[in-house]
C-alpha cells in the first residue's frame, strides 16, 4: 500500500526498493557512474541486478511507501550503496594525484583534457593513468566483484538493519588516506628521477648563471619524464593492480566485516 488509499504491485515495489542500493552504488562507482554511460543503460543494469537480488534473497520492503520508517530504510539503503561505490571511486583518484606530481615536475601540468568518466577537465597524463586503471579494473573482473559484493551485502546488511557503524565509517575515511599514499607511491619512480634532474639543473644554474634554464631544463624534463614513464610503466601497472585489490578488499571488509 502507498499509505494514501492507493495500491502498488508488491513485486514492483520490492524491485524499486532493491534498486535504491544498487543504483546508489552504480552512481558512485567508477565505470558505472561515468557520464559517458547513458542513463537508460545504467537504469537497465540496476533493474537487472535488482531482479537478480530478488531471485536469490527474500527481500521484504516496508509495507507503506509514504511513511517515516520507509524513508529511513531508503536512506540506509542509499548510504550503503554510496559507501561501496565511493571506496572504489576514491581508489581511482590515486592516478590523478600521481599525474599532478609527475606532470608538475615534467612541466606539462598545464596540458589538460576532458575526462569522459566525470566530464571535468583533468591533466592529460592523469586521464592516461585513469584509462589504464579502468582497463585493469575491467580485466581483473572488478565490475563483477562489485556486483558480487552487492549481492552479499543483502546477507550482511539486510534491509532494515543496513545502518553502518562508526567503525565502518572510520574505515572509509582512512581509506582516503591510503588513496593519497598510493598516488604518491605511484609517482615515486618517475618523480624521483625528475627531482634528481631538477637538482642537477639547479646546480648548473649556479655554476653558469648565464645559462638559459628554459631552453635546457624544460626539454630535458620532458625527455627524462617520457623515458622514465616508458621504463617504469610496467611496475606502475603492477602497483595499479595492487590499488584495485586494496579497494575491492576495502569494499569486502565494509560489507562482510
Amino acid at each position: 500500500m502507498l499509505g494514501l488509499g492507493l495500491a502498488i504491485e508488491p513485486q514492483i515495489w520490492a524491485l524499486i526498493f532493491v534498486m535504491v542500493r544498487v543504483g546508489a552504488a552504480f552512481s558512485a562507482a567508477p565505470v558505472f557512474g561515468g557520464v559517458s554511460l547513458p542513463l537508460t543503460v545504467r537504469v537497465s543494469l540496476t533493474g537487472a541486478i535488482g531482479i537478480l537480488v530478488l531471485s536469490s534473497h527474500s527481500i521484504t520492503p516496508p509495507p507503506n511507501v509514504f511513511a517515516l520508517a520507509t524513508f529511513l530504510s531508503i536512506a540506509a539503503e542509499a548510504l550503503v550503496g554510496l559507501a561501496m561505490g565511493f571506496i572504489l571511486q576514491t581508489a581511482f583518484a590515486a592516478p590523478l594525484i600521481a599525474s599532478e606530481v609527475i606532470g608538475g615536475a615534467m612541466g606539462i601540468g598545464f596540458a589538460s583534457s576532458i575526462d569522459p568518466q566525470n566530464g571535468r577537465s583533468t591533466p592529460a597524463l592523469g586521464q592516461f593513468f585513469s584509462v589504464m586503471l579502468t582497463l585493469l579494473f575491467l580485466s581483473v573482473d572488478g565490475h563483477l566483484v562489485l556486483v558480487d559484493m552487492l549481492l552479499k551485502s543483502y546477507d550482511a546488511l539486510p534491509p532494515g538493519a543496513a545502518w553502518m557503524g562508526p567503525e565502518q565509517l572510520k574505515a572509509i575515511a582512512f581509506f582516503g588516506g591510503y588513496a593519497v599514499l598510493a598516488g604518491l607511491l605511484l609517482a615515486l619512480p618517475v618523480g624521483f628521477l625528475l627531482l634528481c634532474l631538477n637538482i642537477v639543473v639547479g646546480m648548473m644554474s649556479r655554476a653558469a648563471p648565464a645559462l638559459n634554464l628554459f631552453a635546457v631544463g624544460l626539454p630535458a624534463s620532458l625527455a627524462v619524464g617520457v623515458i622514465a614513464l616508458a621504463i617504469a610503466f610496467p611496475a606502475m601497472g603492477d602497483y595499479m593492480l595492487v590499488i584495485i585489490r586494496e579497494s575491492l578488499g576495502a569494499v569486502q571488509a565494509m560489507v562482510l566485516g
